[in-house]
């Protein structure tokens, strides 16, 4: 089953069980991954997997950002909600890597761009979330690259 299907069916599960706080999380979810098809392909356009989990991490990076500002404001009932979804939301990602895996991953991209110095980061990251397939955030390769780059 797809991705997109799987939301679809969990929507309507959800709606069926009046689960207000999973609805309005999946409907925005389906909401965004909409919108990412149409500025991808028009609207008849289907997102493969890919697609969509790449929408889930943009989602969960907004709501990781948005509980960083409600903490910092002192709005904990908002930072509560945000954090609910944000799990949820993680439930839609492939399961992760160790951080031995993300360690071989950079490792290879460098091999395979010949990289030496910080100014070839950007193909090595390419390289990077190439080899990853989603399974590693951003900020970790990108932590990681810069490591093992001088």
């Amino acid at each position: 089953m797809s991705l997109t299907a799987k939301i679809d069916s969990e929507l309507k599960q959800s709606m069926l069980q009046r689960d207000h706080d999973k609805t309005s999380t999946l409907r925005m979810l389906k909401s965004a991954v909409k919108y990412a098809a149409i500025e991808k392909g028009g609207a008849d356009f289907v997102p493969g997997d890919a697609e969509v989990v790449a929408v889930v991490r943009k989602e969960i990076k907004k709501r990781q950002d948005s509980i960083e500002s409600y903490t910092k404001a002192n709005r904990n009932d908002l930072a509560d909600k945000e954090k609910k979804e944000l799990a949820f939301l993680e439930t839609y990602l492939p399961a992760s890597l160790s951080p031995a895996e993300v360690e071989k991953i950079v490792a290879d991209a460098i091999a395979a761009v010949g990289a030496t110095t910080k100014s070839q980061m950007g193909a090595v990251m390419k390289a990077a979330q190439t080899i990853a397939a989603g399974r590693v955030d951003g900020k970790t390769l990108s932590s990681l690259v810069q490591k093992h780059l001088k």
